[in-house]
């Protein structure tokens, strides 16, 4: 589209330079167009140059449509396991839903779906607390809090891997807040196997980890 739009408006100017005049008939014969609805050149120019500018879609925001079609397609009121089929991907799309998903992945991927979307939200919800790193990656690498995380880095993860593409798909859903978690507001979890004594409000129990405010 935009190639030929280039194309009519180099036509165009090069007509208004040569200053082609309106067609006769004859000696002394009238215009084929009046002059009251003759186009000239130039203006035929102006109009393509602006419906050249109208149908332009800024890169900012063909972006953002790319990034979004993968949800805007899923529907609200499906059930998990459903919205999961829908959404697994080997690519994140952005390094901070790649972060959320690695959580998911080494943290949660043996678990059922509704215990991973858990541990999903658990990061989100540190996130959004402003008692944690106010990012996703910032959750996941701040010292102490995630064993899998070694010097702000974590083991390579094969992309064709299902169990890392259900937890990028889990990744968008509570990115987009898409399901509400069963461990609603919980900012801590730990394995059924330890004992760790925290003295905080047990708000769920899925699958083998308990979860905490």
């Amino acid at each position: 589209m935009v190639a030929s739009l280039r194309s009519a408006l180099l036509i165009c100017a090069a007509m208004s330079a040569s200053s082609v005049a309106p067609a006769q008939v004859g000696p002394g014969a009238q215009s084929v167009l009046p002059a009251a609805t003759a186009v000239s050149p130039s203006a035929i120019a102006k109009e393509l140059l602006r419906n050249s500018q109208t149908l332009a879609i800024p890169p900012e925001e063909a972006t953002k449509r790319d990034q979004d079609s993968d949800t805007a397609q899923v529907d609200s009121k499906a059930d998990l396991s459903t919205m999961v089929a829908e959404l697994r991907s080997s690519d994140p799309g952005s390094r901070q839903l790649e972060c959320l998903a690695a959580g998911i992945y080494f943290e949660s991927k043996g678990e059922p779906l509704a215990g991973q979307l858990a541990v999903g939200d658990v990061i989100a919800n540190r996130a959004d607390s402003g008692r944690f790193a106010d990012t996703y990656c910032g959750v996941i690498t701040q010292p102490g809090q995630f064993s899998f995380v070694r010097r702000g880095s974590w083991p390579r993860i094969g992309r064709d891997n299902r169990a890392w593409q259900t937890a990028v798909a889990i990744a968008k859903i509570v990115d987009q807040n898409l399901k509400d978690s069963a461990a609603e507001g919980a900012l801590y979890f730990h394995a059924r196997r330890v004992s760790p004594g925290w003295h905080r409000k047990r708000v769920a129990s899925i699958g083998n980890h308990i979860f905490f405010r």
